[in-house]
């Protein structure tokens, strides 16, 4: 009879201890949610107009035309759109395929060198930056907080969705420590216990 009760009162903990772990996780979902939806709001990210007609645009956000960025999925797509023109800035390149400093012998090259003797000098004769290699720079930080926000989101979904699945199990070990080890601990005490009717054969 003891051994019954304490599995019933742990049930009745176990599924307590779910239950309030569910309900943290379900307003930490919704709280990193609209966190994340608000704070892109705050920024005020537009995407191109169809008249802009922007190759980029058409390919990743062709729904969102003129749309403010306010969701993880506009910020990801808004992510690649960069990703794209900053490609076209540099002919193809990314940041490691270009070379530290701009090139004497073809300053509008964006491929740079990273040859000091080899680089264009500036009054005082230190090497001029590959610009285009520096704007790699803005464009990944830029590129990448807009991935997180992204990657945010979804984090806070599956936030919620774990959360419910632990408030659902702490409701459903409740419900078995009351009905199965609360039913046996019943009989043990002479307590009868009401059977559902069954129909009469004839």
């Amino acid at each position: 009879m003891k051994g019954r009760g304490y599995w019933e009162i742990g049930g009745l903990l176990a599924g307590g201890v779910l239950i309030l772990f569910g309900i943290v996780a379900i307003f930490m979902g919704v709280n990193g949610f609209t966190t994340t939806r608000d704070s892109l709001k705050g920024e005020s990210i537009f995407f191109n107009t169809q008249e802009d007609d922007d190759a980029a645009t058409n390919k990743y956000a062709s729904a969102w035309y003129g749309e403010q960025v306010t969701t993880g999925e506009q910020a990801r797509a808004f992510a690649n759109i960069m990703r794209e023109h900053q490609l076209e800035r540099t002919g193809g390149l990314t940041y490691a395929e270009m070379g530290r400093y701009q090139s004497a012998a073809a300053p509008d090259d964006p491929k740079g060198t990273s040859d000091e003797e080899a680089a264009a000098k500036d009054e005082s004769g230190q090497p001029i930056s590959n610009g285009a290699r520096q704007s790699w720079v803005t464009a990944v930080a830029i590129t990448t907080a807009l991935n997180m926000s992204y990657m945010a989101e979804q984090l806070s979904i599956f936030g919620l969705v774990v959360g419910v699945a632990l408030l659902l199990t702490g409701i459903g070990l409740v419900i078995v420590a009351l009905a199965v080890f609360g039913r046996r601990a019943e009989a043990a005490e002479g307590v009868p216990v009401r059977m559902p009717a069954t129909p009469a054969t004839s």
